[in-house]
This record gives structure tokens, sequence and C-alpha cells, in this order.
């Protein structure tokens, strides 16, 4: 609406859009985005424009009155409303008095109750395969129309192996995202991740299924604070806690009813041929234990195969042997292993190896690459199996290409895992998944970042394959992908003892985290590595991982954590005589002293810095050292040392292909240049820092080189454009939660204009 009303005020003027940027000023790109209806225009801009074309009044009233409308729009385009639940139970049966427990205990939420009220909580509490996520999805599918700010879900895994339990800041990152705030601006602590959920739901009407949990203590940071919102959540334990100190409806599920138990076998496989067999139905159902897991796995297996009587099942029951102990219901004869064998018995000899070694994957996903890998295969062989046990519902293709297990099936696979291992096909098939991480890991941090020092990777074992990353970008999404398994592989091999593997996959996760402000992240890995070089007693290897630290906590602004990882780095890397380690704790080092306001100490680190590169001859550390005192002597005032020593630093990293390097050089060079009054030569500089910044995704970089830009524009006198880069810095500084976010609010406030942080 905005856009047309625009237009139609222009062409009665007789102006074109030229003709309206420049008696605006401002860019006529920004004219053509609004008429488009692709710009979300600040109020600033409205105001230049109405003045340009002269409008007063009620119409400039109209004028203003149409922006809302684009502004909601974008808004929405934006932060897309979430739709979290998993697709619908195609085949559900009974439940009907606990479907209507649940409706009534939180109809006050769904109808929009009081914002004072409390917060509605459903707490469905069952044994194992009951049917407690089923009846959970189901319901909020049946409601979801009613919850207009849309649907969180999560499986916290409070039941898996190997401790996979989500804890809940893991969780509430999961969801801030859904919300549509960038991982970046996360708190460090808990409580603080919690307390700003909690801000972003506040107004809202949502539906949050918290499914598979552990305790009280992992739901309660994941609780909204005020009602409009309506919480579900599903565990094997009762919650008790929960229901006396958070007011939740505690629903309790058990086994199926007879009748429940029929109607879902009639659902799945038909009338006739149930009622061909009603003793055989019976029985079935009583070896299934009314079990409503069990009993849907044994009716995919009577699906698929139409000719097989049901009496041919229930025989088989008869003979198998009993449950899953750590699964069973004390007070019933559930019997999930037997089912669980039954489907497993009917694979394929690749196929039921491959189902045993899942067992041992780190989870939560797995691609077809890593599953050769963990088998020893072929791709071919591998994916062949892998048909064969999604066909069995004995695993699930959840995004293509990608596969994950049911907690219970984990857990069933696990078990034949470590109880049959004749032929010695675990220990193996666990080294053969962490080095297919691994290497591929340490292969894509490479081509991120191909003049990093590299270190030492454990030898890969045979038969493990390599992903085809031909460039940055296709390593990025690789990292994409594989994010949350690497995390895991890492907590694998300590679990098993492989410290070996723990300082490679935090040195080679490092990049993509730090590019992608998951920055606690690379502080953890960095962490987890710090303990295992510890009990391996390697000193180069517990300085790298203190290195590593110093430069996560600096991005964080923790810089007493960052200043103590610093020393401790610099001390070991002088014991051990780690030479181009001492250069890089000392360019640390001068990254904190500045952030501190230290600069000649900083100049100080830099220069000692560059002298230990050149020692060693490290052509990538020594340019990017002397760039970095070109830019200390710069912010002291010395601008035709810092030219000196910037200009050669950029001939030095041109010539070795250093992309990363030359961001900050040219940065260097265009903040020198606008301090020498050289503005259209600061410009062509800035540029050439700001495209390789983009290119390369590096946030921040970005985002310090638009502020400069922003620095030039207003000494050379053009303030629109200093406003139009130091907003696109300020976004960008924002989204990280980064401190010189308050410096861009400042500047912009200098040049008259509004900005509202996030």
């Amino acid at each position: 609406m905005l856009g047309r009303t625009l237009r139609e005020r222009r062409a009665l003027s007789g102006l074109s859009q030229d003709d309206l940027a420049r008696a605006a000023g401002i860019d006529v790109k920004t004219i053509r985005n609004i008429e488009a209806g692709r710009n979300k225009p600040r109020p600033s801009t409205l105001r230049l424009l109405a003045d340009a074309l002269g409008i007063e009044g009620k119409d400039r009233d109209r004028l203003f009155a149409a922006a809302a409308p684009i502004r909601s729009a974008v808004a929405q385009t934006t932060v897309p409303t979430p739709a979290q639940l998993p697709a619908d139970v195609r085949f559900f049966a009974g439940r009907d008095a606990h479907l209507a427990t649940i409706h009534a205990a939180l109809d006050v939420a769904a109808t929009g109750g009081s914002s004072t009220a409390a917060v509605p909580i459903v707490a469905i509490s069952g044994s194992a395969g009951v049917g407690k996520t089923a009846l959970a999805v189901h319901w909020a599918h049946r409601v979801r129309d009613r919850f207009p700010g849309g649907q969180l879900y999560v499986n916290l895994r409070g039941f898996g192996p190997f401790g996979s339990a989500v804890q809940p800041a893991e969780a509430i990152r999961g969801f801030l995202d859904a919300l549509g705030v960038p991982p970046q601006r996360l708190p460090v602590d808990l409580d603080a991740q919690a307390a700003l959920y909690r801000s972003v739901l506040a107004g809202k009407r949502m539906l949050i299924v918290l499914d598979n949990a552990r305790d009280a203590e992992q739901i309660r940071p994941l609780l909204p604070g005020v009602a409009g919102c309506a919480v579900v959540v599903t565990s094997r334990r009762a919650l008790v806690g929960l229901v006396a100190a958070d007011g939740a409806h505690p629903v309790v599920l058990d086994l199926f009813t007879h009748a429940e138990a029929r109607e879902l076998l009639t659902a799945r496989l038909g009338d006739r041929r149930i009622s061909a067999e009603p003793a055989s139905v019976d029985e079935l159902i009583d070896r299934c234990a009314r079990l409503p897991l069990a009993l849907v796995v044994a009716a995919a297996r009577l699906a698929t195969r139409p000719d097989l009587p049901l009496t041919s099942l229930v025989e088989h029951l008869r003979q198998a042997k009993a449950g899953l102990d750590a699964w069973a219901a004390d007070d019933a004869p559930t019997d999930v292993r037997t089912v669980f064998s039954w489907s497993y018995r009917q694979l394929s000899m690749p196929a039921a190896r491959l189902f045993r070694l899942l067992g041992l994957h780190p989870g939560p996903s797995l691609s077809a690459s890593a599953a050769a890998s963990l088998a020893g295969v072929g791709l071919d062989e591998v994916r062949r199996s892998l048909r064969e046990l999604t066909g069995m519902h004995l695993l699930a293709e959840y995004t293509p290409g990608r596969y994950a297990f049911h907690d219970l099936l984990r857990a069933y696979a696990a078990e034949l895992v470590n109880a049959d291992d004749e032929d010695g096909d675990r220990d193996p098939a666990v080294r053969r998944v962490l080095d297919h991480y691994v290497h591929n890991a340490f292969a894509a941090a490479r081509l991120l970042s191909p003049h990093r020092d590299p270190i030492g990777v454990p030898g890969s074992s045979e038969h493990v394959l390599l992903e085809t990353l031909g460039d940055g970008p296709q390593a990025m999404r690789w990292f994409a992908a594989e994010h949350q398994v690497l995390l895991s592989a890492l907590d694998l091999a300590i679990h098993r003892g492989l410290d070996a593997y723990a300082e490679p996959f935090a040195w080679s996760v490092t990049d993509y985290l730090q590019r992608k402000g998951h920055w606690q992240d690379q502080a953890a890995v960095h962490i987890t590595a710090l303990a295992a070089t510890r009990r391996l007693d390697d000193r180069r290897g517990q300085a790298r991982a203190h290195r590593h630290l110093s430069r996560a906590f600096i991005l964080m602004g923790r810089l007493d954590d960052a200043y103590a990882h610093c020393q401790q780095a610099l001390e070991l890397a002088e014991q051990v005589g780690d030479v181009p380690g001492q250069a890089h704790m000392h360019l640390n080092a001068a990254n904190l002293l500045e952030q501190r306001g230290d600069l000649p100490e900083a100049l100080v680190h830099a220069q000692r810095g560059l002298e230990l590169f050149a020692t060693v001859e490290n052509k990538s550390g020594q340019a990017r050292a002397r760039n970095m005192v070109g830019w200390f002597h710069a912010r002291l005032g010395r601008y035709r040392d810092a030219l000196t020593h910037c200009e050669l630093a950029l001939t030095e990293l041109l010539d070795i292909n250093d992309k990363q390097g030359q961001i900050f050089t040219w940065d260097s060079m265009g903040y020198i240049h606008h301090h020498l009054g050289r503005h259209e030569q600061a410009v062509l500089c800035f540029q050439h820092a700001l495209g390789l910044a983009q290119q390369s995704g590096d946030q921040h970089s970005a985002a310090v080189v638009l502020n400069h830009l922003g620095d030039n524009h207003e000494s050379a006198g053009d303030l629109v454009s200093a406003r139009d880069v130091w907003q696109e810095a300020l976004d960008i500084f924002t989204e990280l939660s980064h401190a010189d976010a308050d410096e861009m609010r400042a500047k912009l406030a200098r040049l008259g204009t509004s900005s509202t942080p996030l």
C-alpha cells in the first residue's frame, strides 16, 4: 500500500524516481525498493520523502499510516511463525478421555485467558512406548489453529543413551532460533538465556510441547513466564515436583484397553483381516501387553506382509525371550524387545549388522556416508541397508539423506551391539565413525582457512569415506549439517577414553563456530580439548586450547577469562618452545589490550608477534602481524608509519592469497587514508575489505569495516551514506550482541536518525 501511495504522489508531482531521490537526499535504490514493496522505510526516510513531495496535513498522516502494514509484513517475512510439531499420527486410536482432560486443562490458554493467570501446564506421564508423544502431538494438531503465535517442539531425549539428554540451554537456543533470535545474541549463563526466552514469549499465544523430559529441573527453564502460552510435557517419570511446585495438571497414561488396541490394529490392517482371525488378534494384543509402541511395530510388519497370517506372528512371540528390561513396566508383562527382535530378525545380514552398529553412532542423526564409514562398506551397499531399515520402520529418514533413531530403537540397537561382539566389530566401528567425522571436519576446516597452522590428526582407519568438498562455501554447508553431530562425536570420543581425538575435533570446528557466532560452543569444545590434553600430558595441545579459549572469550566480551587463558597459553608455549604459538598469543594479547584501551602495550605485543613469526618464516602470520603493527601505529596517530607497515603487509598477503588477512589489512589502509584526508582512496580500501568479509561469511569483520566506512563518509560530508552504512553495521553488531552496537546507535543519533535495538 505504501509503495502504491508513494508512486501516485510522485506521479502527481511530475517527478521521476531520480528527481525524487535528489530532492529528498536519499539513494534512488531506496525509492525503488519502497515503491516495489521490498523495503521497510524508517520514519526519517518517510519524513524526507514527504518533505520533498510537499505532503502536509491529512495526506502526510495517510502516508505514514500506509507504512504500518508494510512494516508488519516485513516482520512476518523475516521471522516466520514457528510450526515445529512433528507430523500427526496417521492411525491414532483411543485416548478419548485423556484428550478431553488435556483440552479442559489448557482451554484457558487456547482461548486467550487473562495475562495475569498462571501458565497452563499438562504433564503426561507413563511407561516407555505407552504413546505419550503420540497423544501430545495429536492433541496439539487438533488445537494448533487456536494458538496464532505458532508451536514449539523439542525432544528433550531425557532417557536416551550415552547421557544424550538435551540440556535446557540447548533447547532454549533452538526455540530462540525458531523465534528469530540469532544465536549470537544469547547471554552466557542459563538464567539469562531463560529470561530472554520468557521475554520473547511475552504477549504471544503459543503452544509448547516438551517431549521426553528427564525431570522437572530440565523443564523449568523452558516454561513461559506469563499466561497466553500453553505447555504440554511428556515424561516417563510422574514429575511430582512439577505438579506440586508449578501447578501442572497430571495426566497418567496407561496401557491401551483391549478395545483401543483392537481399534489401532483395525485402523492399520483393515477390518477384514482383523475379523478373519479374532483369536489370534486377541493373543497378539496380549503378547504386545497392550503397549501402543509394540502394537504399532507389529502392525507395521504385518502391513508389509499382507500374505502373512497373524498366527505366524503370534507363534513367534510365544517362543521369544523376555522384553527390554530397562523399558518394562513393573505391573505389566511388556515385551518391547520381543517385538523389535521380530522385525530385526527379518532383516538381511548387512542391514541387521548396520542396525546393530548404528547403536554406536553418537547421534542425533547421520548421513549415508557416515553410515558407510561406520559399517566399513561402500555407499551402494549401505544405501540398500538404509532403505531396508526405513522400510521396516527401524530407522527414519527425517530429511532427504539424513537418518535418525527413535530412542527405544537406539537403545535396542545399542543393546544388541554391546551383547554381540564376537567378531570384534564394535571398537573398530567406533574408530571408523570418529575418523569419518574428524578427517572430514579437518579437511573442511582447511578449506575455510588454508593458512592456519595445522595440527596432527589420528590416522584414518580403512574404509572411511571422505566427502568431496571443493571450496569454502561447500565446507560451510557441510559444517552446518553436521554441527550437532560433531559435538556429539567429541563427547563419544571422551566417553570411550579416546582423548587423542579431542583437540583435532575442537581445532576443526573452531573457524565454523566463530564465523557463525556460536562462541559458546567454541568455548565448550576447547574446554573439553583442554581437559583431554591435560590427561595426555600434551603441553603443546594445552597451549593451543588456552589460545583458542582466549579468542572465544574475547569475542564473548569475557575479558578477565580471556586474559587468564592468554597468560597460560603464552607460558606453556614458551615452555615447549612453540614459537608460532607464542606469536599467535602475542597477537591475541594485543587484541585483548585494545579492548581494554591500552594501545601502547597492544603495539608492543603486536611487534613481538611480528618478530617471532619472522624467526620461523611463517609468511601468513608475519603479514598479519605486520598489519596489526600498522593498525596500532594508526590508532596512536602515526599514520605515515602505519601506511608503510600495512602496504607491505598487503603485498605479502596478496602473494600468498591469504584472503582473511587481506580483510584486516584493507580495513587498516582505509582507516589510515581516512585520517590522512584521502576519502576517496579510503572508500576503495573499505570496499575491498567489505567484499572479502562478505564472501567469507565473516560478519564481525564486515561490521567493523562498515563502521570505519561510515566514519570516512561523515568526514567527507556525505551524511546520507554515513547513515546508511552505520545502520547496516548496527544491524550486524546487534545480531552478534556485540558491545559496538551502542557506538553505532550513538553515531546514528548524532545524525538525527533513530534506531530501535532488537
